[in-house]
């Protein structure tokens, strides 16, 4: 018979996944946003290469940033003395830098098509270049908001950086695709089906918040 204590364990470990990955999408955003905006519909040789590597990163293996994020973050590594290993602080950390790729080139790609047209029409009407870069973004927020979204479907969804940097444990850096591992390893399908549903329903959710927003678009 299904128990409710399932269930409840079950909302707290999907609400720890949802804040944990809606805090590094934020935190990502602070320094992906101003990129972006530079990136964006870049001609020199340069910014082409960096949205090329940006591009080629979005793929990279979620174990692989895990470990580099680890060997900074142990005792032995160099941010050892910070104790953010095996807490939900790491995995906001690994998670905001895993999505850094993906949320700067889409940020890039939605404000190429919008950048010289604004820009040129707030400088036309006198707009400082402060006031052009805030009157693009304003304009763009359906774009980014969109960007942010697909960027917390990748954060929610992925296992390496969250085992590797939070270890798992109860009640504290325990998330939805961590417990639901940790629950087919030990032959206990209640809990992992749980969360398999919350966490399809919430990537379903995203799904459809983004098509909205691009259909507005």
């Amino acid at each position: 018979m299904y128990s409710m204590s399932i269930f409840y364990d079950a909302i707290a470990i999907a609400l720890r996944s949802l804040a944990i990955s809606g805090l590094a999408t934020l935190l990502a955003s602070t320094w992906c946003v101003p990129i972006a905006v530079k990136l964006s519909g870049t001609r020199s040789r340069v910014g082409k290469a960096i949205l090329g590597i940006l591009n080629a990163s979005i793929g990279l293996p979620t174990v692989i940033v895990g470990l580099v994020l680890y060997l900074f973050l142990s005792r032995a590594g160099p941010l050892g003395f910070l104790r953010l290993l095996y807490t939900p602080y790491a995995i906001v950390i690994g998670q905001s830098i895993l999505v850094t790729p993906l949320l700067t080139f889409l940020m890039a790609d939605s404000l190429s098509h919008l950048k010289d047209t604004i820009l040129e029409l707030a400088y036309s009407l006198g707009a400082t270049r402060r006031q052009a870069i805030l009157t693009l973004l304003r304009e763009s927020l359906p774009h980014i908001i969109s960007s942010m979204l697909v960027s917390f479907n990748r954060a929610v969804g992925e296992l390496g950086v969250a085992l590797m940097l939070g270890g798992n444990i109860r009640g504290l850096t325990r998330v939805m695709t961590t417990a639901i591992a940790l629950e087919v390893e030990k032959g206990e399908f209640e809990l992992a089906l749980t969360l398999g549903g919350f966490l399809l329903l919430t990537t379903s959710f995203i799904t459809l918040l983004i098509r909205a927003l691009r259909w507005r678009k």
